[in-house]
């Protein structure tokens, strides 16, 4: 055993004691939670596909608006999760079963007639592939009019209450999505 005085400390004796730390001292590596607001380690909840359908079919999606996280199981049973924004308020939050109706890529966007009403000043329309487009590089249409899972050009509404009503996730992960989810998918919202 090498023997070391305190001033040929390196980093990776440091490292090596604060994994150690982080062993012996588990209360030191939890989320800390600070009055309502949850932190991202201790928000995550799984759910089991069979507590909310009777099979897999083409594969199922959750979405967990508490949780701020998709999960996506394929027709195999492999699941995927993905970070999420949703519904800046519970007023604009829908839950239940749907399905995924359409599948668009750089689709284009206009926003609702309760959106126009809260926003007057936003556009009529906004095409797709433009930087300025809510809703990312792809879209999957649910039956429920006005209501998406999509991508975003704003990644700093991941993780957040940011979304009139859409769930969101970063483009890259729709794309992934998107190559992965049939039509026909069901969806459920909780």
């Amino acid at each position: 055993m090498q023997v070391r005085n305190r001033r040929s400390l390196t980093r990776r004796d440091f490292a090596h004691g604060l994994g150690a730390t982080m062993i012996f001292a588990p209360s030191l590596a939890r989320a800390q939670t600070t009055g309502t607001v949850r932190r991202n380690v201790s928000a995550l909840r799984m759910h089991a596909w069979q507590d909310h359908f009777e099979t897999l079919g083409v594969g199922l999606i959750i979405s967990d608006t508490g949780s701020m996280v998709l999960q996506h199981w394929a027709a195999d049973g492999e699941i995927r999760l993905y970070p999420t924004s949703v519904p800046l308020s519970e007023e604009l939050t829908r839950r239940g079963y749907t399905e995924v109706v359409e599948k668009r890529k750089n689709p284009s966007w206009a926003p609702t007639p309760s959106m126009r009403e809260r926003n007057p000043e936003w556009p009529a329309r906004v095409q797709g592939g433009d930087p300025a487009n809510p809703l990312g590089t792809r879209a999957l249409y649910l039956s429920w009019q006005y209501y998406r899972i999509h991508g975003t050009q704003d990644t700093r509404k991941i993780g957040r209450r940011s979304s009139n009503g859409c769930i969101g996730l970063f483009n890259e992960h729709i794309e992934e999505v998107f190559d992965r989810v049939p039509v026909g998918t069901k969806v459920k919202l909780i």
